[in-house]
């Protein structure tokens, strides 16, 4: 079943519609669906797709050039890649034709050249053709860098460039009509919202039953998964598990992450570079920071690593000795509302950014994120979980994901937080699962509170 990615589908249907040259790059983390994004896109239309394929320069010679027999009805293979791009000249310049490589810098380390050949032909002939050229990865360094970034051949010709990303919580939700709000919030924090995983939940099965056997199972999809991505993206995965499972432990600050790895900070500083490069890890700091700010912070933004370090990592063994069920009935289960307490702030986070919700907000944003600092009254650190900010207005937010109602001592602390920032108008939301109790109207009525309960937001 295809799911989501509207809007990517709509902007590519759109530069589908002419017949000038278009040249897309996609890009984005393994599993996040581009190719099957690719597939839709080209169905019922004239296109000759290939996926690259981790080998020599002649096996993809080969299978590029099936690909194109394929698509012309004949069996034959092409001595070169130019002689199979001159045959992609005539046909462009003839029909609207889309030619789509996939997992691209499989076919560049296979034949470097490969990006100056295809630079040629753009600029010698498809750019006054009928073609609609795509280039597909996985690997975000060598598309943003070999084939987005300035020093690439391909520089300045492409016409749009998707970066795929996990779905929200609100696109997850298309691919778990089987359950409740609640089930589909929790399975999108255990999946990361990445279509690969949300494929693999069975509608027929419970949510505890889905989390065993895609987790607690030593043949469940997901028992081995960040062990192959990483192996498959890092040279030194060893060391990159240390710094995820020190994150997924609470280590926040570079220097934290240092001394539980035992690894130096400059190297862990480079580990840190390349897991944020791939969207595992996020650099954050309080959102009212500038750029140049050094009170940084770390933590994972993929939350399916974040589960995975903090409950099956640590206990592999037991589950692969057929204990996984007891682990998660007894000891991973009791502690899933304390996991969700991130993943309902990210939630929340979404929520605020969707259309119809953004554009009925006392004000517009453009910055929105968490805050931390110190309450130098109290001498204390506070932290607060949505603060936006507009001109000369901020939104403050507290997220609540417990099965009990919110009361009105949490409202009260957003309120004196939010007496840490001197702004002329200033809102408040208060977001939680379960509701709210009837202490919380009267603060709510006199400063304007917007309470907005889980069920509210689907």
């Amino acid at each position: 079943m295809f799911a989501g990615r509207k809007k990517e589908l709509k902007k590519l249907e759109s530069m589908y519609a002419g017949s000038d040259f278009q040249f897309a790059v996609l890009y984005g983390r393994r599993r996040v669906g581009k190719t099957t994004l690719i597939a839709e896109f080209i169905k019922n239309k004239q296109a000759i797709s290939y996926i690259s394929i981790e080998g020599t320069m002649k096996e993809n010679l080969d299978g590029l050039s099936h690909a194109v027999m394929r698509w012309r009805g004949i069996d034959a293979v092409y001595g070169d890649f130019e002689t199979l791009f001159q045959d992609i000249d005539r046909i462009s310049k003839k029909e609207r034709l889309i030619f789509a490589i996939d997992e691209y810098p499989y076919l560049a380390a296979s034949y470097p050249g490969i990006s100056s050949v295809i630079q040629k032909h753009i600029d010698s002939c498809w750019k006054d053709s009928r073609l609609f050229l795509i280039l597909c990865g996985s690997s975000m360094s060598f598309m943003e860098n070999q084939v987005l970034g300035y020093k690439s051949p391909l520089y300045g010709r492409r016409t749009a460039q998707f970066r795929i990303r996990p779905f929200t919580f609100f696109e997850a939700r298309e691919m778990l009509g089987g359950f409740a709000p609640e089930e589909q919030a929790i399975l999108y924090g255990v999946t990361g919202g990445v279509p690969e995983y949300l494929s693999r939940i069975g509608n027929h099965m419970s949510v505890d039953e889905n989390l065993i056997s895609l987790f607690f199972d030593d043949n469940g999809t997901l028992f081995e998964e960040p062990v192959n991505l990483l192996k498959q993206e890092m040279r030194e995965p060893a060391s990159y598990h240390s710094v995820i499972a020190a994150i997924a432990g609470g280590a926040s600050k570079l220097n934290e992450i240092s001394v539980k790895t035992g690894l130096e900070s400059s190297a862990c500083s480079n580990f840190m570079t390349s897991l944020i490069q791939i969207g595992i890890v996020e650099k954050e700091r309080p959102v009212t920071e500038k750029e140049s700010s050094r009170k940084t912070i770390y933590h994972l933004q993929d939350s399916m690593f974040l589960f995975w370090y903090r409950f099956v990592r640590p206990n592999t063994t037991a589950i692969a000795m057929g204990t996984g069920e007891f682990l998660y009935t007894e000891y991973i289960k009791p502690q899933i509302n304390s996991f969700m307490g991130n993943i309902f702030e990210d939630i929340c986070r979404q929520y605020l950014y969707r259309p119809d919700v953004y554009q009925s907000l006392p004000f517009f944003f453009g910055k929105l994120g968490r805050w931390w600092g110190t309450n130098a009254a109290k001498k204390r650190e506070e932290e607060i979980d949505i603060v936006a900010l507009g001109e000369d207005k901020m939104l403050f937010g507290e997220c609540k994901w417990r099965n009990g109602k919110v009361d009105a001592c949490v409202m009260q602390t957003l309120l004196e937080r939010g007496k840490l920032f001197a702004c002329p108008e200033k809102y408040y939301f208060v977001f939680s699962k379960s509701g709210f109790d009837a202490g919380t109207d009267s603060l709510a009525e006199q400063f304007g509170v917007r309470r907005i309960a889980f069920e509210e937001m689907l």
